[in-house]
């Protein structure tokens, strides 16, 4: 990412780099004048006078961070992205681009995705995408790939996301009226499923990196590394800059969705509940670290 960074009366080109991120902001009054560019400003680490601030300045142009192509080498290997689907898998799948530079791929077609996954067209077992996109939670399917990153993401929040994607698409909301006549037999149906789903995979996958939604908001670029250690792919500063600036993508619906009333029943938060700490304690049991706290009250 080339940046221009000025601290009068000089004035830098140069690119960013790991010891550097766009997020080290300093207090907005400390920014000056207009906000007709894009910019911020960041602290070196020596007296907090206005001299040791610099502005820092980059053109919103398409980057080369973000061209992507299908492995040189087709790989003999095949590696899962596996979720429950609303747990993130679309966001991960283009994560995972930008840092490796490399197709995703899917073993279905969505053809609303292939504008942005240029993956989703080719045959999955082609070996010429980074790691394949699965929902799939049977033994025959899961005993196709050779390794799997598996994705999980707190249920109530899974939920949600997926009933909102049956209704509305990949960005829309269900309306209130769907909410109330679908919803209960929705959650009935596929409760169960986001439990069996991580606990199947823990049975029968061979080699797998658990990777928990929330940790990937709270923490991308440690979890970013510890991805592409997996998948055995070198990670270039440049290639990870790259995904911390633009790591939205336009795949998050916009704003949470303020109901006016509360869609999860008692009976359903007991049953959900009870698929927390099952799924929590096969976690465990295969000496991953548990679910994140969040999910529930311990």
């Amino acid at each position: 990412l080339l940046l221009a960074v000025f601290r009068k009366p000089h004035c830098f080109c140069t690119r960013t780099t790991s010891l550097f991120s766009l997020s080290q902001q300093s207090e907005k009054q400390q920014c000056v004048g207009s906000t007709s560019l894009n910019h911020t400003s960041t602290s070196t680490p020596i007296a907090p006078t206005e001299h040791d601030h610099y502005q820092v300045y980059h053109t919103p142009v398409l980057s080369r961070c973000k061209e992507r192509m299908f492995l040189p080498q087709r790989s003999g290997s095949l590696v899962a992205l596996s979720s429950f689907p609303g747990a993130g898998n679309t966001w991960v799948r283009h994560l995972i681009e930008l840092v490796t530079g490399y197709y995703t791929g899917s073993f279905y077609f969505d053809g609303t995705l292939y504008n942005r996954f240029k993956g989703e067209k080719d045959y999955w077992k082609s070996g010429r995408s980074i790691c394949v996109k699965t929902h799939e939670s049977g033994q025959k399917e899961i005993e196709m790939f050779d390794s799997a990153i598996l994705l999980i993401r707190n249920p109530y929040r899974s939920l949600m996301a997926e009933f909102n994607r049956k209704c509305a698409g990949h960005l829309g909301h269900a309306t209130d009226a769907q909410w109330k006549s679908k919803w209960p037999e929705f959650v009935s149906s596929y409760a169960p499923w986001w439990a069996s789903h991580a606990l199947s995979w823990l049975k029968f996958g061979r080699h797998l990196l658990v990777v928990h939604y929330e940790e990937l908001q709270r923490a991308l670029l440690p979890q970013l590394r510890h991805i592409t250690d997996f998948l055995n792919v070198t990670m270039t500063d440049e290639r990870l800059l790259c995904a911390q600036t633009n790591q939205d993508g336009h795949f998050k619906r916009s704003g949470a969705q303020r109901l006016s009333f509360d869609p999860f029943t008692q009976d359903m938060r007991q049953m959900i509940d009870s698929f927390i700490h099952t799924v929590d304690q096969a976690l465990q049991n295969r000496n991953f670290s548990g679910l994140p706290q969040e999910y529930l009250p311990r």
